[in-house]
């Protein structure tokens, strides 16, 4: 990911109001490893349902405000992420609703995805399998899963983008 600073970030949002992205907190820009990230995605502290992404699509930052639902999975099962794709405890996985950008989402339409609940998909994806003659390389899973991820990052933005 190209590194993005304060003002990319308050401009990027399509779903969000210009007095909501003035108020919402940004991340510890300076500890980000921009070369081991496919996107930028940070909690609330504030409000812990709020979340927020921030991903390069077609040579522009475009953010996304999401909204983790009030209701969790049920307790001891698997889940898997719909970006990284990566299965863990149902606990660490949440469904996240983003408003559609424009009027739709002013009129209350949203669009929902299961998204780890740290919004760590970029270190997930970096757990690789040990080397093994029976998988690919665990250079060729890396590149597969990144290649995944931003295609699926980029189809759920083009949904919010979308107009209901």
């Amino acid at each position: 990911m190209k590194a993005v600073d304060a003002a990319d970030i308050r401009s990027s949002f399509v779903n969000a109001s210009q007095g909501e992205t003035e108020r919402l907190p940004l991340p510890g820009l300076h500890e980000v490893m921009w070369d081991h990230r496919e996107y930028l995605g940070w909690r609330d502290p504030q409000a812990h349902q709020r979340g927020y992404v921030v991903f390069w699509k077609d040579d522009r930052p475009v953010g996304i405000v999401l909204r983790e639902a009030d209701s969790a999975l049920r307790s001891g099962i698997p889940a898997m992420c719909s970006l990284c794709r990566i299965t863990q405890p149902s606990d660490q996985v949440s469904l996240f609703s983003a408003p559609r950008a424009g009027q739709a989402g002013r009129d209350g339409n949203t669009i929902g995805t299961y998204i780890c609940s740290d919004l760590a998909c970029s270190h997930l994806i970096r757990i690789l399998p040990p080397a093994s003659d029976m998988q690919p390389s665990p250079a060729e899973v890396l590149e597969g899963r990144i290649a995944g991820l931003l295609s699926r990052i980029d189809a759920f933005s083009s949904d919010v983008m979308r107009s209901a």
